[in-house]
């Protein structure tokens, strides 16, 4: 059973239906109790930081969401905000993050070069930066559909198995063991996000 969990920041009717579609069984749920039997996560969020991160902790879901994820090593799948709640902190808000990814979320920067519109919004193309069973029969180049003004900028480079550029390249798939995060919106992103989801439902 997939756990969609529910803080309240997301597109979670739409994670749910892309579930569905490809047979996966899921549900979503703010329960401590369900977070902890969860054979793999789902962290969605769209919004900010602390929000993000007082609305899991208001839930009473960090500690259950650490000891699945950190402990029994369950698959977790981050996704936009929820991928950046993995990182230590953030230059959007005061709050320390999970802590999962060695990783501080950053805004756009174009310090000597002309600037982009903030925030990244639409469809981009992915380059994959090292295999990983998430990319499993997606094309040479799939495009994702993004919408964020802040990225992770990650302290390990072997975290980054996927990276996006908008102005300058930026982490759109992040991974550490059964840690990994997507900075766009696969319930969004039609064949590209469905092939995705099902390759982690299926293959991880």
């Amino acid at each position: 059973m997939i756990v969609v969990v529910d803080s309240g920041m997301g597109n979670l009717g739409s994670i749910l239906n892309m579930l569905k579609k490809i047979g996966a069984e899921a549900r979503l749920s703010a329960d401590a109790a369900d977070v902890g039997r969860a054979e793999k996560l789902i962290l969605p969020g769209i919004g900010a930081f602390d929000v993000g991160m007082h609305s899991l902790a208001a839930r009473g879901l960090i500690e259950p969401l650490n000891e699945r994820v950190l402990a029994a090593r369950v698959p977790v799948l981050g996704i936009c905000l929820g991928m950046q709640l993995f990182a230590a902190t953030s230059e959007e808000g005061q709050l320390p993050g999970l802590g999962w990814i060695r990783a501080e979320t950053r805004r756009f920067r174009y310090e000597g070069m002309e600037p982009l519109r903030v925030p990244h919004m639409g469809w981009n193309t992915l380059r994959v930066a090292a295999p990983h069973p998430l990319f499993e029969g997606l094309d040479e180049e799939p495009r994702f559909y993004f919408v964020h003004s802040y990225h992770l900028a990650c302290q390990d480079a072997d975290d980054v198995v996927g990276v996006t550029h908008y102005g300058y390249d930026f982490p759109a798939v992040v991974a550490r063991g059964n840690i990994m995060g997507t900075q766009f919106h696969p319930e969004k992103s039609h064949r590209f996000g469905m092939q995705l989801l099902k390759n982690f439902a299926t293959r991880l």
